[in-house]
């Protein structure tokens, strides 16, 4: 699953990148000559909004099954609660930095709408900022909190799939040990 999720959460973040770097080079919004740009920034960043999305949904997914594989197993060969605890405490630990992306993530794409001004939000910014710099700001935490999520599921992830392997021992010495196939 590492490999998996080192591959998918790498092109996504290269897709944010690439979405940022868009935008930075976006002079003026309401000039003709960065029609083609903002087209490229918006149609990119809706993709990187999806895969990135996608990303934490597949690590909350492997850790839902695992952890039901685990309890499972642990029912059934009476094994000690300690990997269950250990797969469910992993799992609590990414949600939050999961569920702050997610959220960032919405409010990037909803504060880039407001600042352009081709929209109808007439959205002027706030604080002395720019509508643009508030959307750019936005996203520069964005993707640092994205990377260090990823960082998190990558860690729970390697964690709990040494812990799903010491399950599968256990169990084969305990079926060794009744006598039954492995």
């Amino acid at each position: 699953m590492t490999r998996i999720f080192l591959t998918l959460a790498s092109v996504s973040t290269l897709l944010l990148l690439t979405v940022f770097a868009l935008g930075l080079n976006i002079d003026d919004p309401k000039l003709i000559e960065s029609m083609s740009l903002k087209r490229w920034h918006l149609g990119l960043a809706i993709g990187g909004l999806i895969s990135a999305t996608l990303v934490h949904a597949l690590v909350l997914t492997y850790f839902m099954g695992t952890g039901r594989w685990v309890e499972d197993v642990s029912k059934a060969y009476q094994l000690e609660d300690y990997w269950r605890r250990e797969s469910q405490r992993l799992k609590y630990r990414v949600l939050p930095a999961m569920s702050g992306c997610f959220l960032l993530l919405l409010v990037t794409v909803g504060f880039g709408a407001a600042a352009d001004p081709g929209s109808g939000m007439k959205f002027e910014g706030f604080g002395g900022l720019s509508a643009g710099t508030c959307h750019l700001l936005i996203a520069l935490t964005t993707l640092f909190c994205n990377f260090f999520a990823n960082v998190r599921e990558f860690q729970s992830i390697d964690r709990n799939g040494q812990l799903v392997n010491e399950v599968v021992a256990t169990v084969r010495e305990i079926r060794i040990a009744r006598g039954l196939p492995v």
